[in-house]
Formats: C-alpha cells, structure tokens, sequence
C-alpha cells in the first residue's frame, strides 16, 4: 500500500508543478514534453520485465532495488539544475517505478488467496485513488506557499519520505525472496521493437514544426511496427502471451484503456497548464478546480458496479460517452465563458469527467482481465498496464504539442482544439468498446469481478 501511495503520489503532484518548473529552468516545449512522457514510457516499459524478473529471482530484493531507485532519482529531479537532469532523472524513476509496482501485485497474489487477495487488492485500489486525489491540492499548496521558484523542487521532493518509510516497512514486513517460476518470460527484442516504436511516435510531436525528418521518423516507426507483430508471431517467447493476441475481446478492451488512459492524463496536463499559463491562475486555484474530478472518480467507481449489475458491459460506453460530452464541453467553455466565470464552469466539467472516468475504468478493465485466458492471466494484466503507459506517453506528447504550438496564438483556442483531441481519443474508445460483443461477454457479478477490478484499479489512475 505504501508503494503504490509513494509512486502514484509523485506522479499526481507533478501535473501542478509542470508550469512553475518550466519557468524556473528555461525549459522548452520540448523538455516538458519529455519530463511528462518520459515517466510514463519508462514505466510502462519496465512493468513486464519487471514482473518476469520477480517470478524468476523472487520479489523482496526488486522492491527494496526498486523504491530505493526512485527515491535517489526523486531528489536528482527535485535537486537538478537543468530540463536534461530533470528529464534523465524521471526516466529513472518512471522505470523504478514501473519495478516497484510489478512487484506489488506479484507479492499481493503470492501472500493472499481467495477473499483475502481480493480485498487485499481493494485496498490497493482504495490507496491509489486517495494518492491520486491528494496529489493536486499538496502540490498546489507547497507551489503557493514556497513560491514557484522553489515550489515544484518540494512537490517532487514530496514522495521521498513516503518512499523512505516503505523501504523500513518492505525490509521487515515483506515476505523473504521465493521462486515463483522456472523460467522468466522475458523478451528484450520485443521490448526494444515497443520501445523503438512509442519513440518514433512520440519524437515528431516534440520537436519542432520547422526541424524536418518528420517523414523519416514515421517511415521508422511503421518499421519498428511491423518487427513487433513479426517477433510476436515467430519469437519463442514472446512479448505478448499468444492466447492474448487470440482474444479478440481482451485485445480490443486494451485499445479502449489505451484510448481512454492516454485521453485522460493528457486532458489533466493541458488543463493544468492552460489555467496557470494560458489564464495566470494560482496553482493552489488550479488544484481546487481539478479536485473535483478526483474525488467524482473515487464516488464513481463505487458506484459502478450497481450499474453495471443493471446494463452490463454497457456500463463502458456510458462512461466513455460522459467523457466526451465533458471534453467538448471544456472545449466550449474555453471559446464562450468569461474570465471570471471559467474556474467554475472547469471544476463542473472536471467533476463530469471524473464520473465519466470511474465508470469507464474499472468495468472495462475488469472485463479485460476476465476475457485474458487461463494461461495468461498473470501476464494479462502487465500487458494491460504496459500498454496503458505506453499510450500515455504518445498521448501527452502529441496532445501538450497541439497546444503548446497553438498557444502561442490564443491559449484559449489551444485548449479547445486540445479538448477536441482528447474528445477525438474517447470518441475511438467507445467505437472499440462497441465492437465487443456483449453476448460474448462474462456476467459480471461484484464478487467475480472484484478481485480483476481492484487489480486493474492501480493501472487506471491517472
């Protein structure tokens, strides 16, 4: 529970301090970009080897590697002097991280069974929405209070002693390194082929318009592409489980998380940097406006599933259609509302898309996780998360590039185009979820799905 507060802590406060670092190093379009995504590509990437490495050596060591990892590369990034320390220092921690974390649910399915690891995951779950929900308000506090010139260093200095206290809990309380496998399922080729492919797609977005080689980098792209689905067919161990790849439902429920996860952090970070740069609005006022969203998706995802006992696995694209009505209302907002009125009509639309959010999340994941087959059904939900980083640290490149570019014109209309790209990611989602056949689908019951939707919550936080 402490690691899983530690790292979604750090991540969730950052949002609030991106404007006042950028001020404070002369960082560029690009260096935010890569402070970003870069965390969540590194995560991502780490989450599978990270899990096969602790089936094969045991679990302790990782995580005690792991947090301590994170925690020196929270003070380089809190401590640098410049974006390319800052940067570097979050590629590590964003793959600590992403150690950290696999570890987490490893260790909760080899300590609890039954009942037990099914509230031992809610629990988990619960954490991870408390963190998420308390992460804006201490980073707008520590911004306003400390001023914004030191302010983002405290944010990201904020997980070190929540990572030091874990470290003293996981070295006496975690349970001593065992063997959970005979051999690891560890692909570097198909990692590095992943790997290859999100940068491609990332890199046109984060330089400039004017820099060229566009073409080159796309051509590059498909290429990498293309090996992927080549190693995953032919390699002998593949990536990606070959019953995965066979189920058409788990494959599409996974382009619906990609779609939805990307659409959500990117939406967090154009608004955040909207309010304080675009409007000069008080980072302690922008943390008030996107709480709202927070705590309408912890409210949510309790919910959920008294409708999803009602509609089924149509509970999805009732989220998901939520989320879009609340992304081109922001988008209106930002073109029609006054000044004075536009931190209220952004916390209503946050508070839309926080509902929208808890009731597209855990259902969808839940229904992923159950459609992932037997014999796969421990490496399902690291593809599940993999593939959700991934997606985020494409989405934030591509949607912070579609505004920072704009806003050199008219931030409010930058916002708005950003606002219909997310709107645009959502509106893909809810056209994948409908390809699902609901007839296909198991019956999701709230005891059936609690353990599969508690495991997925950590992945789903933004």
């Amino acid at each position: 529970m402490a690691a899983g507060a530690t790292t979604l802590l750090d991540q969730a406060v950052l949002n609030i301090a991106i404007p006042s670092m950028r001020h404070s190093l002369g960082a560029g379009v690009a260096d935010v970009q890569w402070i970003v995504a870069g965390y969540s590509l590194a995560f991502g990437l780490a989450l599978v080897p990270g899990g096969s490495l602790g089936d094969l050596h045991g679990r302790k060591r990782l995580f005690l590697v792991g947090v301590t990892v994170f925690l020196l590369a929270g003070v380089a990034a809190a401590t640098g002097g410049g974006p390319g320390t800052v940067i570097g220092a979050r590629l590590v921690q964003g793959a600590a991280a992403g150690l950290v974390n696999s570890q987490v649910i490893g260790t909760i399915q080899d300590v609890f069974h039954g009942l037990d690891r099914g509230r031992a995951l809610g629990l988990y779950a619960v954490t991870s929405g408390v963190a998420t929900a308390l992460g804006p308000p201490l980073g707008g506090a520590l911004v306003a209070g400390l001023g914004p010139g030191v302010g983002w260093r405290y944010c990201l200095l904020l997980s070190a002693p929540c990572a030091v206290i874990t470290l003293a809990l996981a070295a006496r309380w975690l349970p001593p390194p065992r063997r959970t496998a005979r051999d690891s399922r560890l692909d570097p080729l198909g990692l590095a082929l992943a790997c290859g492919c999100t940068l491609t797609l990332m890199v046109p977005f984060i330089r400039t318009p004017d820099s060229g080689g566009e073409a080159l980098l796309w051509a590059a792209g498909v290429c990498a592409l293309v090996g992927v689905f080549t190693v995953q067919r032919r390699g002998r161990a593949p990536l990606v489980h070959p019953a995965l790849r066979s189920s058409k439902p788990y494959m599409l429920g996974t382009a619906v998380a990609m779609a939805q996860f990307g659409s959500s952090l990117a939406a967090s970070l154009v608004l955040t940097v909207f309010l304080q740069d675009g409007l000069g609005l008080s980072a302690l006022l922008t943390a008030a406006i996107a709480l709202p969203s927070a705590l309408a998706m912890g409210v949510s995802s309790a919910l959920a599933w008294r409708l999803v006992r009602r509609i089924g696995p149509r509970t999805v694209s009732v989220g998901l259609t939520l989320g879009i009505c609340a992304a081109l209302a922001g988008a209106v907002a930002a073109l029609c509302v006054p000044d004075a009125g536009l931190p209220l009509a952004f916390a209503t639309t946050q508070l839309l898309s926080g509902a929208a959010g808890g009731l597209a999340v855990s259902p969808n994941q839940t229904q992923v996780l159950q459609h992932a087959p037997a014999e796969a059904a421990g490496v399902g939900g690291g593809i599940l998360q993999m593939a959700q980083r991934i997606a985020a640290a494409v989405c934030l490149s591509a949607v912070s590039a579609v505004y920072l570019h704009a806003a050199t014109g008219s931030p409010r209309t930058a916002y708005a185009l950003a606002s219909c790209v997310c709107a645009g990611l959502l509106a893909v989602a809810l056209v994948l979820s409908r390809l699902r056949r609901p007839a296909a689908s198991p019956r999701l019951s709230t005891p059936a799905s609690h353990g599969g939707r508690q495991e997925a919550g950590q992945a789903g936080q933004p």
